[in-house]
C-alpha cells in the first residue's frame, strides 16, 4: 500500500514549520513501513509505504494528519498572540 499526502500552506514559512513538526514521527517505524516528509515551496509533502497490515497503513496515516493538524493550530494560536 503506498500514499502521498499533500498539504498546501499559504506560505513556505508555515510549510517549513508543519514539516519539521511532523517528521520527527517518520524516525521511528515497525519493518515494512516506510514514511518520507519533504517540503517543496509551501507544500509539505509525505510518502507512505506500507508492506503490512491494513490497520498499520491506516493508523499511520491518521497519526500524520493528527500531528499536522496540532501544529497547524499551534501555528494559529502563536499567530494570534504576536498580534
Amino acid at each position: 500500500m503506498e500514499a502521498t499526502i499533500t498539504l498546501e500552506y499559504p506560505d513556505a514559512k508555515t510549510a517549513k514549520a508543519v514539516k519539521e513538526a511532523v517528521s520527527p514521527d517518520n524516525l521511528k517505524t515497525p519493518a515494512g513501513l516506510t514514511v518520507k516528509t519533504t517540503l517543496e515551496s509551501n507544500r509539505v509533502i509525505t510518502r507512505i509505504e506500507c508492506e503490512g497490515k491494513i490497520a498499520t497503513f491506516t493508523a499511520t496515516i491518521d497519526d500524520l494528519l493528527f500531528c499536522a493538524s496540532t501544529a497547524e493550530k499551534t501555528l494559529q494560536t502563536m499567530n494570534k498572540i504576536k498580534r
